[in-house]
This record gives C-alpha cells, sequence and structure tokens, in this order.
C-alpha cells in the first residue's frame, strides 16, 4: 500500500518544526528516522496531512553526558541509534543500552532509525523503551510555550500511546548514567534475531532492591521494584508479574508461553545481576 497524500516540510532549526506543529496539531506528525512510522503510513494507520522532517536539525542531533547529582545521558530527537550504540564510551555510561541494541532489529535501521522515534511510537515490544523504563529515565516534552519532563512511567500509557499532547516534540530521552554498586542485565525471545520481541526483559539491581522491566506481554513496558529476593522467593515474585502482565495469545506465542518467558527470562536477567 501507499501512504494518503501529505505534505512534507524538512524545517532548519527547533523553533521551526514547533511552530509548525503548533499551527498543524494533530494534523501533523513528526519525521526522524521514519522505520515505524512509514511503515504506519503505509498501512493508512496514520493518515497526517503534514510531516516535518526533523533529521537535519543540527540543535537536535546530539548525544551527550550531562553531569549532577542525578547524571543521565541526553540524546536528541534527531540522533539516530547507531550514533548512541557506537559510543566508545556507551559501555560504562548506560551498560543496559549497551547490552540492548545488538537486539534492536538489524544495523540497517539503527543506521536511520532514532532512539527518542522508538520512544516516541511506544511499541510494547521495542528494546528502548523498556531499558528507559528498566532504569527509570525521563521523556522531554517541548512546545513553542515550554517544556515539561516526564518520568518515562508516566509517559508510556498503552499501545502506541503516550503522554504526549498533539503540539509537543519528544526532545530529549535521558538514560540514567551507572552508578557504583549496581548491575545491569538484558535479554529478550524473538522467532529470529531481529525480529519483535514475543518477551524482552531487562534488570537492574543495587543495594537498595531490584528493577525488573517486562516488554512484549502487557500494552505497554512494565516494571516493579523487588526487594532482593532469592530462590522460591525470587521465583514466586516474578511468577506474580507474569499474571499481572495479564498477557494475550496470539500468531506468535500463546499467554501461557509468554508468561513461561518471564518466569525464565526474569530470573536469568536478575541472577546475572546479583552473580
Amino acid at each position: 500500500m501507499k501512504p494518503q497524500a501529505f505534505d512534507y516540510v524538512r524545517p532548519d532549526s527547533t523553533e521551526e518544526a514547533l511552530a509548525l506543529l503548533a499551527n498543524s496539531g494533530p494534523e501533523a506528525r513528526i519525521l526522524a528516522g521514519g522505520q515505524s512510522l512509514m511503515a504506519v503510513l503505509n498501512m493508512r494507520l496514520a493518515q497526517p496531512s503534514l510531516l516535518i522532517d526533523i533529521s537535519r536539525v543540527p540543535d537536535l542531533n546530539y548525544v551527550k553526558v550531562k553531569d549532577g547529582k542525578d547524571a543521565y545521558l541526553a540524546i536528541g530527537a534527531a540522533a539516530t541509534q547507531a550514533s548512541v550504540e557506537w559510543r566508545s564510551s556507551l559501555a560504562q555510561e548506560v551498560p543496559l543500552l549497551a547490552q540492548a541494541f545488538p537486539h534492536i532489529s538489524h544495523f540497517q535501521v539503527r543506521n536511520r532509525g532514532t532512539v527518542c522515534g522508538s520512544v516516541a511510537h511506544a511499541d510494547p515490544s521495542a528494546e528502548l523503551p523498556l531499558c528507559l523504563l528498566a532504569l527509570g529515565g525521563q521523556v522531554v516534552l517541548r512546545t513553542r510555550k515550554g517544556r515539561r519532563v516526564l518520568a518515562a512511567e508516566d509517559f508510556f500509557q498503552g499501545m502506541l500511546m503516550t503522554a504526549r499532547h498533539a503540539d509537543e516534540l519528544v526532545e530529549e530521552v535521558r538514560y540514567p548514567l551507572a552508578v557504583a554498586g549496581q548491575r545491569y542485565a538484558f535479554t529478550e525471545f524473538s522467532q529470529r534475531h531481529g525480529d519483535f520481541a514475543i518477551v524482552a526483559v531487562a534488570a537492574a539491581t543495587g543495594p537498595d532492591g531490584i528493577r525488573f522491566a517486562v516488554g512484549g506481554v502487557a500494552d505497554r513496558p512494565r516494571v516493579i521494584v523487588l526487594p532482593h529476593l532469592q530462590g522460591s522467593e525470587l521465583d514466586g515474585a516474578i511468577n506474580d508479574f507474569a499474571w499481572d502482565l495479564e498477557a494475550r495469545g496470539d500468531h506468535h506465542a500463546s499467554a501461557a508461553f509468554r508468561r513461561q518467558l518471564v518466569r525464565q527470562l526474569g530470573r536469568e536477567v536478575i541472577e546475572r545481576t546479583m552473580a
């Protein structure tokens, strides 16, 4: 199929993009890498009248560390996934991201797709939203009038649904930096490498407990905070969470199979962070 006809604009600045969003509202869509959006347009699941291409806006193309009490890796809306993946210091800065990137589709897609675009698309099976949630990251939303910062738990609201308003741009996502005494692990199960995850899991374990996140099961990635548990107590906590996700079967996997993957993969990543 082909998309419905639309107008195309490539602004030179963030301010110009925000003005276009303010004037067009829900009739406009932001185009950055286009790896998710173009498929949606081709299937006519979205039919905007205007595409705003921010891929060449220089002040949105950045990946940098912001130091301070709560240090984080800031990734701008035009920064590609590859520009983060091949960052030489990523494994030390955000080790969970370094583990997750090889699972994301294929390198050709990562070369064009953006980190903010994946977060904004909010696919429940996507690895980047899952990692953002597991780490307790943030999303920066901007309009012509100002900015607001949302926790990842408040940003993701359902299947391909977020708290973003029609005139807001996902300007930046913030992945907290690794801290001393904390360990991280990621894995997923898919039919073939590069396919959408049937179940993806991530864990971040520190002195205060375990943040355990699951994607691909519920209508959005979900996270739970657990105390330090072992043996049957850990199995019981993971099993309870697997049922809380209210898995549903489809042509890829049954609900029972997804719950079993949560139990098996969940224990694997948590044990890796506690080894």
